[in-house]
């Protein structure tokens, strides 16, 4: 006899302070740099580097930061993410919820709403907002909702949707939410991913001998690829240019956000005042580890980064946005939901 399965989806994104307010950033970045996958380092030095050094005079800035992109409706983030639920609640049966892995709402509260929802749900497919394979993203999240999930003892199944990042939906949702900016005159576009230390590239590495071993690993197949964040990036950058048709002369790739020593090179912040003094005048940028607008683009790229160009000698500079509440990108979610969905589907002996 077969059973039929109700399913849930969980859509599952970094998260945001509660509010601009010092103390609710204090406490969003104690959460969040606490977090083994973020400093993996042992954690009595993890606990004095964060409380003591790093939040008291991060939290403040933090905060500042986060003024110049709040809305009215809240964090751009989670507004957007809320939305996008919407728009994906729009064409599926399933219910649909969303959990931060920093902050609220907290994935119990994501499976809590599914199953006040639908109580009868045997399975939940939780879908990580990060196309690409990190420790500090992806991986923990993941680890973050099977806790979760262990620990409340919920009866229904639990399955997460692997990353896209060369998915042939999300690469064509990507250049669809590209394409009306490129048809303005630039000299140069940069894909700018947010940054990791090297050390989580290694360790990720599930060969132990291949990530950063040489100048050229990320181009050399290896099953280290499945877990390799930088082998990813360069992967959808090389698959979204292609589908687009820019030359290779015309786009590069860098890192943001880093937050100390060791991390994956070239920096962003270093290349935006480079450029000009390379003849790069007119710069499209663009964030595609994030499919959601949130600090590190509308503060960071657009604001800071903007800045830094047009200081360094540039002329013009745009930020071309995450892919949000494009329908492309909505379409994608819905078909990468089912392509998990048929994975499942027991094949006949």
């Amino acid at each position: 006899m077969m059973t039929t399965t109700r399913r849930g989806i969980l859509l599952m994104n970094l998260g945001s302070p509660d509010s601009t307010d010092t103390k609710d950033v204090k406490k969003y970045l104690d959460e969040f740099l606490m977090d083994e996958r973020v400093i993996d380092v042992p954690y009595l030095l993890r606990l004095f580097l964060v409380r003591g050094l790093i939040t008291p005079s991060r939290a403040p800035k933090s905060a500042e930061a986060y003024k110049t992109i709040w809305t009215d409706e809240g964090s751009p983030l989670v507004v957007l993410t809320k939305k996008l639920r919407d728009e994906l609640q729009a064409l599926v049966d399933e219910p649909v919820e969303i959990a931060m892995r920093y902050g609220n709402p907290s994935p119990k509260d994501g499976f809590d709403r599914l199953l006040a929802r639908d109580p009868g749900i045997t399975e939940v497919i939780a879908v990580p907002l990060y196309p690409h394979y990190a420790m500090s993203s992806f991986e923990t999240a993941v680890e973050h909702a099977k806790t979760t999930y262990a620990k409340n003892n919920y009866s229904f199944r639990l399955e997460f949707l692997d990353p896209y990042y060369n998915k042939k939906n999300y690469i064509s949702a990507l250049a669809d939410s590209m394409r009306p900016y490129l048809q303005q005159d630039f000299d140069h576009l940069l894909f700018s991913y947010h940054g990791v230390p090297g050390r989580h590239i290694r360790k990720s590495d599930t060969t132990g001998n291949h990530c950063l071993k040489s100048p050229d690993c990320c181009n050399t197949p290896s099953a280290a690829h499945a877990h390799c964040y930088r082998h990813q990036c360069f992967t959808t950058t090389r698959l979204v240019t292609e589908e687009l048709g820019i030359p290779a002369n015309k786009f590069s790739i860098s890192f943001q956000s880093r937050l100390g020593k060791g991390w994956l090179q070239p920096f962003t912040d270093v290349r935006l005042e480079q450029m000009p003094k390379e003849g790069i005048k007119k710069l499209l940028i663009v964030c595609p580890a994030f499919v959601s607008d949130c600090l590190e683009t509308l503060e960071e790229i657009a604001e800071r980064g903007k800045e830094s160009f047009i200081e360094a000698g540039g002329e013009s500079y745009a930020m071309i946005p995450c892919m949000n509440l494009h329908p492309s990108w909505v379409s994608a979610l819905k078909e990468l939901l089912e392509e998990k969905s048929e994975e499942q589907i027991p094949q006949p002996a």
